[in-house]
C-alpha cells in the first residue's frame, strides 16, 4: 500500500526516524523525544504526531533487529535439532538485546496501563519464534508450556541485568548459558 502521507510528513518522518536512530545509539530508552524534535529541527507536537510515545520510537529504531530475528527464526524453524535452533534464535536475540540500546525495553511488555498500545516489536517475535518453540515442545527440548512470550522475557530480563557491566555482551551471554543449563549441577 503506498504511502498515502504528504510527501513533508514523509520527509519529517525520515529526519526524525535518523535522528530518533542515533539518540537511542548515544542513549539506550531513555532517549528523549523533546531532543529528537531539536535535533530534527521540527517541534515536539510534530514528533509526537509521528510517535506518540517513548515506545514507538523505540519501536520504529528497532524494526530492522526485529525484521532480522524474524527473518532468523523462519530461517531456523525446519533447521537440525529443535532445542539447538531454538536456543540459536535465543541466544540471537539476547545478543541483539544488549548491542542494540533500546530493543531490549521495545520487547518488554507494557505494564498494562494502556491496553490501547500493542507491543509490535514481540508480536512480530512471537508469530516468527511461534514455530520454533512448538516444534521444540512437540520434542520434549522445553518445558511444557513454555511460550516464546516467557523467552524474550527472559531476554529481556538479562539484557537489562547486564548493560551497565564492563562487558555486557559476555555478561549476557554467560547469563544466558546458565539459564539454559539450569542452577543445578547435572549428574
Amino acid at each position: 500500500m503506498p504511502d498515502q502521507r504528504r510527501a513533508d510528513a514523509r520527509r519529517n518522518y525520515a529526519r526524525i526516524l535518523a535522528v530518533a536512530e542515533e539518540e537511542v545509539a548515544a542513549r539506550g530508552a531513555d532517549a528523549s523525544l523533546e531532543q529528537i524534535a531539536r535535533t530534527a529541527g521540527v517541534g515536539s507536537g510534530t514528533v509526537r504526531r509521528h510517535f506518540p510515545s517513548r515506545r514507538a520510537v523505540l519501536e520504529a529504531v528497532s524494526r530492522k533487529r526485529v525484521e532480522a530475528l524474524r527473518v532468523r527464526a523462519h530461517e531456523l524453524a525446519d533447521e537440525g535439532d529443535s532445542r539447538e535452533a531454538l536456543l540459536g534464535w535465543l541466544s540471537e536475540v539476547v545478543d541483539y538485546c544488549v548491542s542494540a540500546r533500546g530493543l531490549a525495553v521495545a520487547l518488554a511488555y507494557d505494564d498494562g496501563s494502556d491496553p490501547t498500545q500493542d507491543n509490535a516489536c514481540s508480536a512480530v517475535l512471537e508469530d516468527a519464534a511461534g514455530p520454533l518453540v512448538h516444534r521444540a515442545a512437540q520434542d520434549r527440548a522445553v518445558a511444557p508450556g513454555t511460550t516464546v512470550g516467557d523467552l524474550i522475557a527472559l531476554a529481556v530480563g538479562i539484557a537489562l541485568a547486564t548493560e551497565h557491566r564492563p562487558d555486557p555482551t559476555s555478561a549476557a551471554q554467560r547469563l544466558f548459558r546458565l539459564v539454559v543449563a539450569g542452577l543445578s549441577p547435572q549428574g
